[in-house]
């Protein structure tokens, strides 16, 4: 049986009984990195000294295979280096593939950043839409596609590219938009910083330290409050933006027609 087991995604004291019973009896585990793996068993007090095999984005296909036989005649525990396997990290093509070849798959739930930032970013939880780590070439149209989307939007962001990614989410869903910067979640210096998009692109402006999840409120219904989004790609346009992408984004968000909301924009801008 393939047996996929969340880990603590920063402190220690959020390993399961389960997840503990299971490192403590495995005879084969599966990692994303070995040594964070022996690490953590060391932390645990894990005396048991199972076989350790790799797994990471490099390795996930050709060794998929393979860890499903062997998967026929043991348990193989799965680990990521934090979290659960499978959620942007290795695990979803041994799973498959698992599937295909009839070998059965189970978790061990436990610790989640998703779940975690959600919850603490002070916004709707209702109905959300993990979107993982944005793309580093093209993350701008990548957000303007999401500028309409209805649901809390999370994402996962390295701390490095932080400041550019809420520059463009500002730019994307507009400054208003509120949002949340969840760095560092269970560990001693976690922080949520909450505000608007405007307000956490200026107080990240020099990045961040640590793991970063990036939660945004969704778009508001849309109103097909013509003058109101005249004013909103106004605004856009006087931040910077040209005035055919604020269009396109606000008409994404209120309904409207791009091509309409356009045309309205550039007459209000000529009368002025």
């Amino acid at each position: 049986m393939i047996v996929l087991a969340a880990t603590p995604i920063g402190n220690l004291g959020d390993a399961s009984r389960r997840l503990i019973e299971s490192l403590e009896n495995t005879e084969v585990v599966v990692a994303e990195d070995t040594r964070t793996a022996a690490h953590l068993m060391r932390a645990l007090g894990i005396e048991n000294r199972p076989r350790l095999i790799a797994l990471h984005e490099h390795n996930e296909r050709e060794k998929s295979a393979e860890l499903v036989e062997l998967a026929r005649g043991t348990d193989v525990l799965v680990l990521t280096d934090a979290g659960m396997p499978a959620v942007s990290d290795p695990g979803y093509v041994l799973v498959e593939a698992a599937i295909a070849a009839g070998v059965d798959v189970t978790a061990l739930p436990g610790p989640s950043a998703v779940l975690t930032a959600l919850v603490l970013s002070g916004l709707p939880t209702d109905r959300f839409a993990f979107e993982g780590f944005l793309p580093r070439k093209g993350r701008a149209g990548a957000l303007r596609a999401l500028a309409a989307e209805p649901r809390t939007l999370v994402f996962f962001e390295s701390p490095h590219r932080l400041a550019a990614a809420l520059a463009d989410a500002r730019d994307a869903f507009g400054p208003a938009r509120r949002a949340a910067v969840c760095r560092e979640l269970t560990k001693k210096f976690e922080e949520v910083a909450r505000g608007t998009l405007a307000e956490l692109a200026e107080r990240f402006a020099e990045g961040a330290r640590g793991e970063i999840v990036l939660v945004v409120e969704g778009a508001p219904a849309a109103s097909g409050d013509l003058p109101s989004a005249i004013d909103e790609v106004a605004a856009r346009v006087a931040a910077g933006e040209r005035l055919k992408d604020a269009a396109a984004a606000v008409a994404a968000a209120t309904g409207l027609g791009t091509r309409e909301l356009y045309e309205a924009a550039l007459a209000a801008r000529r009368a002025t």
